[in-house]
Protein backbone atom coordinates (compact mmCIF):
# COMPACT_ATOMS: atom_id res chain seq x y z
CA UNK A 1 0.00 0.00 0.00
CA UNK A 2 2.64 2.65 0.85
CA UNK A 3 3.47 4.52 -2.31
CA UNK A 4 1.53 2.09 -4.49
CA UNK A 5 -1.98 2.31 -3.07
CA UNK A 6 -4.63 4.83 -3.90
CA UNK A 7 -6.52 6.73 -1.23
CA UNK A 8 -9.08 9.18 -2.64
CA UNK A 9 -10.15 11.95 -0.29
CA UNK A 10 -13.71 13.17 -0.78
CA UNK A 11 -16.67 14.74 0.96
CA UNK A 12 -19.27 12.55 2.63
CA UNK A 13 -22.23 11.63 0.44
CA UNK A 14 -25.74 12.48 1.57
CA UNK A 15 -26.43 8.82 2.39
CA UNK A 16 -23.26 8.66 4.51
CA UNK A 17 -24.32 11.80 6.39
CA UNK A 18 -27.78 10.26 6.86
CA UNK A 19 -26.15 7.21 8.43
CA UNK A 20 -24.39 9.54 10.89
CA UNK A 21 -27.79 10.96 11.83
CA UNK A 22 -28.83 7.45 12.85
CA UNK A 23 -25.68 7.30 14.95
CA UNK A 24 -26.75 10.50 16.73
CA UNK A 25 -29.48 8.63 18.54
CA UNK A 26 -27.27 5.72 19.51
CA UNK A 27 -24.25 7.74 20.59
CA UNK A 28 -25.86 10.83 22.09
CA UNK A 29 -23.87 13.16 19.81
CA UNK A 30 -24.99 15.40 16.98
CA UNK A 31 -23.96 14.48 13.46
CA UNK A 32 -21.83 17.66 13.46
CA UNK A 33 -19.96 16.33 16.52
CA UNK A 34 -19.54 12.95 14.83
CA UNK A 35 -18.12 14.56 11.69
CA UNK A 36 -15.80 16.71 13.80
CA UNK A 37 -14.46 13.61 15.57
CA UNK A 38 -14.21 11.37 12.51
CA UNK A 39 -12.96 14.04 10.13
CA UNK A 40 -14.54 16.56 7.82
CA UNK A 41 -13.81 14.32 4.84
CA UNK A 42 -13.82 10.63 4.13
CA UNK A 43 -11.73 8.39 1.92
CA UNK A 44 -12.04 5.53 -0.50
CA UNK A 45 -9.07 3.18 -0.11
CA UNK A 46 -8.37 1.16 -3.25
CA UNK A 47 -7.09 -2.38 -3.05
CA UNK A 48 -6.78 -2.52 -6.83
CA UNK A 49 -8.48 -0.99 -9.91
CA UNK A 50 -11.81 -2.61 -9.01
CA UNK A 51 -12.05 -3.29 -5.27
CA UNK A 52 -11.93 -0.64 -2.57
CA UNK A 53 -13.07 0.19 0.93
CA UNK A 54 -15.60 3.01 0.69
CA UNK A 55 -16.10 5.71 3.32
CA UNK A 56 -13.15 5.29 5.65
CA UNK A 57 -13.31 8.56 7.63
CA UNK A 58 -10.13 10.62 7.35
CA UNK A 59 -9.24 10.37 11.05
CA UNK A 60 -9.75 6.60 10.96
CA UNK A 61 -7.37 6.25 8.00
CA UNK A 62 -4.85 8.63 9.61
CA UNK A 63 -5.04 6.97 13.06
CA UNK A 64 -1.54 6.14 14.28
CA UNK A 65 0.01 3.93 16.91
CA UNK A 66 3.75 4.21 17.45
CA UNK A 67 3.98 6.71 14.61
CA UNK A 68 2.49 4.37 12.00
CA UNK A 69 -0.88 4.63 10.28
CA UNK A 70 -2.54 1.46 11.55
CA UNK A 71 -4.55 0.39 8.51
CA UNK A 72 -1.97 1.50 5.97
CA UNK A 73 0.80 -0.35 7.82
CA UNK A 74 -1.33 -3.50 8.16
CA UNK A 75 -1.97 -3.46 4.42
CA UNK A 76 1.71 -2.82 3.65
CA UNK A 77 2.60 -6.17 5.21
CA UNK A 78 0.09 -7.86 2.94
CA UNK A 79 1.22 -6.62 -0.44
CA UNK A 80 0.97 -9.25 -3.13
CA UNK A 81 4.74 -9.12 -3.75
CA UNK A 82 5.41 -9.97 -0.09
CA UNK A 83 2.73 -12.62 0.36
CA UNK A 84 2.95 -14.13 -3.09
CA UNK A 85 -0.86 -14.22 -3.20
CA UNK A 86 -3.95 -12.03 -3.14
CA UNK A 87 -5.58 -11.04 0.12
CA UNK A 88 -7.99 -13.60 1.50
CA UNK A 89 -11.63 -12.74 2.13
CA UNK A 90 -10.90 -12.87 5.87
CA UNK A 91 -8.06 -10.36 5.46
CA UNK A 92 -10.29 -8.05 3.46
CA UNK A 93 -12.98 -8.31 6.14
CA UNK A 94 -10.37 -7.57 8.80
CA UNK A 95 -9.66 -4.15 7.26
CA UNK A 96 -13.36 -3.30 7.59
CA UNK A 97 -13.42 -4.55 11.19
CA UNK A 98 -10.22 -2.63 11.99
CA UNK A 99 -11.69 0.59 10.59
CA UNK A 100 -14.81 0.11 12.74
CA UNK A 101 -12.76 -0.49 15.89
CA UNK A 102 -10.61 2.59 15.24
CA UNK A 103 -13.76 4.67 14.63
CA UNK A 104 -15.15 3.42 17.97
CA UNK A 105 -11.96 4.48 19.75
CA UNK A 106 -12.09 7.91 18.13
CA UNK A 107 -15.74 8.34 19.08
CA UNK A 108 -14.88 7.49 22.70
CA UNK A 109 -12.23 10.22 22.89
CA UNK A 110 -14.47 12.87 24.53
CA UNK A 111 -15.63 10.45 27.23
CA UNK A 112 -12.10 9.14 27.80
CA UNK A 113 -10.73 12.69 28.05
CA UNK A 114 -13.46 13.65 30.55
CA UNK A 115 -12.75 10.52 32.59
CA UNK A 116 -9.04 11.32 32.65
CA UNK A 117 -9.72 14.86 33.89
CA UNK A 118 -12.02 13.53 36.62
CA UNK A 119 -9.44 11.02 37.80
CA UNK A 120 -6.64 13.56 37.64
CA UNK A 121 -8.61 16.01 39.78
CA UNK A 122 -9.35 13.33 42.38
CA UNK A 123 -5.85 11.96 42.91
CA UNK A 124 -4.36 11.80 46.37
CA UNK A 125 -1.69 14.38 47.02
CA UNK A 126 1.08 12.37 48.64
CA UNK A 127 3.14 14.29 51.20
CA UNK A 128 6.78 14.63 50.28
CA UNK A 129 9.21 12.47 52.22
CA UNK A 130 11.74 14.87 53.75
Amino acid sequence: MPGKGLAKVRDYTQSELSALEIGEKNLGMSSAELVKLLGEQTMDIYLNNVAYWKNIPARVWEYTIGGYQVIKKWLSYRERELLGRDLSTDEIDEVTAMARRIAAIILMEPALDANYKTVKAATYNWPSAN
